[in-house]
């Protein structure tokens, strides 16, 4: 076994980790480029072969495995940069993603703008064509109007196409139509049928990810072939797989098809990562995992071991944003990670995020030309941060700089600069706890069982008083921390899924369509597994998921199958105590009185990849570390003299205040609180 690469681009940073063949993993670390995402890939790579000591040709020559993530797709709906796409659909629906969902927070609320729809009205087509909810074709597709209209999109310059007509998932005979229209009509446009990407039911979510997946079509396959192109221009020979937002990874060519995939992939790993770093320190299998980059804070949430999933993952607020539609890992989102900038709103109150200064030009302290105060320019201001040391000391700080933006806000509140830098820190951590409380109190679960693995470049900075506010005893930072979605990428496997809707109910369960369901999803699962084998791949495993709710509820609940097949009422009585157990740890009811409705069946086909090895020692004897030098930092109460750790090894106990610094992150221990070294070489931060 050669090096194992993976490549996290996000949107400050490009993180990349390589693997070697004895289980250690070297961390490079590069700003992202986003004109062309190669050079910074490139240089985080070569700053890892830096440290290898091997040049960057060697280091591309002696890897068997590259696995890319990518924040392209996602920022590229945020910062709405998607391709000019129309929206092709049944006659008489054309406010499916102008109505959304209906949702609304504060309902009485008159002064809330209604959000834009992800396509425009003025870009969706209506199309003469119908198909019944049993599948019967009761109106054929126009093909004289269809033709008009499609040279209309050409005269009018679109750039994709999403289809999405009326219960094409039971009969896709209009669909599949419309796709030959469009191969005659509009040769080489890219375009996305509804009912081959999300076969579910509810036609906004539909058509939700189908519009979303056209948009990006043009974007991300360029970007990835271009990706794919440098990397083998470079001199790489080897597989190249692309992470996926269920966790896992996929070739390249599979994400060219279904670009939506990649949406929210990087923090999808984080989750992966922080399981395993759970289990290595023996720490459990109910993980919290906080990833803090430079412009987001995520969390997500690993429960018994399993991953969690969400159709509910919206590309900015609940309602008002747009939804990925797409089963994909439960990973929520708020800007506010080091490079969120801090502001005065009108009313006088200090704000911080969304906005983010980026990778370009990124916080004032970088020297890149950033004139916001941010996150990064607040710990600076507090001497958390060194900067003669930043990125191992390849980049040097600018602590006038942020000085004088963080002084710009402070002479607003009338604070001192230093109180307005920890206030600063202090707001952030606020709304960081918020969103651990969104994903875990607010949904039946308690944080203080679980196990907190925190990552990002960002990290070290503030997680110990955000585990204190939440009640966390247990937590860990990664040695690779600063790499955390990168790190998950290392121990994930080549991962699909496949969904069938099948509605039926507990207590008139069609056993015959159930099982067709899973026998096709089975199929296509398995058939997809062999086209792997001739790779030295055979060893997989499928799971089985339905997506089921009491009768009359509104949303589903993603339930694993007790059995690959229902033969007899044994079968679904073992589905319905599944179902209740499961909504009764996520809201403490247990409605047995009522039948259990099944939506969507889904099957998860994993592929065993090759891990790096993962060493752990059995400490024997502690010492306390000798601080390489010390400064004054500011803990809310005045400067403390505070020493400074570097290179601790396995065994070493700090107690606080203290400040450790690695090459790639740094770990702020407050006082009356401490960290150590585990065998398994990553911080254990303790209350």
């Amino acid at each position: 076994m050669g090096y194992r690469i993976s490549v996290d681009s996000g949107g400050t940073f490009t993180d990349v980790i390589v693997a070697d063949i004895e289980g250690g993993h070297t961390v490079g670390k590069s700003l992202t480029t986003p004109d062309r995402i190669w050079n910074g890939m490139r240089g985080a790579m070569e700053n890892a072969a830096d440290l290898l000591s091997i040049s960057f040709i060697d280091l591309l020559q002696q890897t068997d495995i590259l696995i890319y993530g990518t924040t392209r797709s996602t920022n590229a709906i945020v910062q709405n940069k998607v391709a000019k796409t129309a929206l092709l659909t049944t006659e008489g629906f054309p406010d499916t993603l102008v109505l959304k969902e209906g949702g609304k927070f504060r309902p009485h609320d008159l002064n809330m703008v209604y959000p834009e729809p992800y396509i425009p009205r003025s870009h969706t087509f209506e199309i003469t064509e119908r198909v019944s909810s049993e599948g019967e074709v009761t109106v054929k597709l126009d093909a004289t109007q269809t033709r008009e209209i499609l040279a209309i999109l050409l005269k009018r310059n679109f750039e994709a196409v999403a289809v999405c007509f009326l219960w094409s998932i039971a009969n896709p005979e209009n669909e599949l139509e419309m796709a030959q229209l469009l191969d005659e009509c509009l040769p080489g446009m890219p375009y996305t049928l509804s009912h081959q990407l999300v076969p579910i039911i509810r036609e906004y979510r539909r058509a939700s990810a189908t519009a979303i997946d056209a948009s990006l079509k043009p974007l991300m396959q360029e970007h990835l072939r271009e990706m794919n192109n440098d990397l083998r221009a470079a001199g790489y020979e080897n597989e190249i797989l692309v992470s996926t937002s269920v966790g896992g990874c996929l070739h390249v060519e599979e994400l060219i098809e279904r670009p939506i995939h990649t949406v929210k992939c990087g923090p999808a790993m984080a989750p992966v990562a922080g399981l395993t770093y759970s289990q290595m320190e023996n720490m459990g299998q109910d993980v919290i995992i906080c990833d803090t980059g430079g412009t987001t804070f995520d969390v997500s949430l690993v429960r018994d071991g399993q991953l969690k999933f969400t159709r509910e993952t919206w590309l900015g607020g609940q309602y008002t944003g747009h939804l990925l539609g797409i089963s994909s890992v439960d990973v929520r989102s708020i800007g506010a990670g080091g490079g969120s900038i801090a502001w005065i709103d009108d009313g006088g109150l200090m704000r911080v995020g969304p906005h983010s200064a980026g990778a370009d030009p990124g916080p004032a302290c970088y020297g890149n030309g950033g004139d916001e105060p941010t996150v990064t320019d607040a710990a600076t201001v507090l001497g958390y941060l060194d900067p003669n040391f930043f990125l191992g000391g390849r980049m040097r700080l600018d602590v006038e700089a942020s000085r004088r933006v963080t002084g710009r806000i402070a002479a607003q509140i009338e604070q001192s600069i230093e109180d307005t830098a920890f206030a600063i820190c202090n707001l952030a951590n606020e709304l960081m706890i918020k969103a651990i409380h969104e994903i875990t109190v607010s949904e039946g679960f308690d944080p203080r069982e679980c196990t907190l693995v925190a990552g990002g470049g960002a990290a070290g900075l503030n997680i110990m008083p955000i585990a204190r506010e939440v009640g966390c005893e247990r937590i860990i930072l990664p040695k690779v921390a600063s790499a955390l979605s990168a790190s998950g990428m290392q121990f994930s496997d080549i991962v699909t899924e496949r969904t069938i809707s099948s509605v039926t109910v507990s207590d008139r369960f069609n056993f015959d369509a159930v099982n067709g369901a899973l026998l096709k999803i089975d199929e296509d699962l398995r058939l997809f597994a062999k086209g792997l084998e001739g790779e030295g791949r055979e060893k997989f495993k499928i799971e089985f998921f339905v997506e089921a709710r009491y009768q009359s509820q509104v949303w589903e609940l993603d339930v694993p199958l007790p059995v690959e097949r229902f033969n007899n009422q044994s079968d679904v009585d073992a589905l319905i105590e599944a179902f209740h157990q499961v909504h009764g740890r996520v809201f403490a009811i247990r409605d047995e009185g009522s039948h259990v409705e099944c939506i969507n069946w889904k099957g998860i086909l994993t592929v065993q990849l090759l891990h790096p090895n993962i060493h752990t020692t059995k400490i024997t004897e502690t010492s306390m570390g000798k601080p390489v030098s010390t400064r004054t930092a500011f803990f809310g109460d005045g400067g403390v003299e505070t020493p400074i750790y570097r290179e601790l090894q396995k065994g070493a106990q700090i107690k606080g205040p203290a400040i450790i610094e690695e090459p790639t992150t740094t770990i702020v221990i407050y006082p009356g609180m401490s960290a150590r070294v585990s065998g398994g070489n990553n911080f254990i931060l303790e209350l």
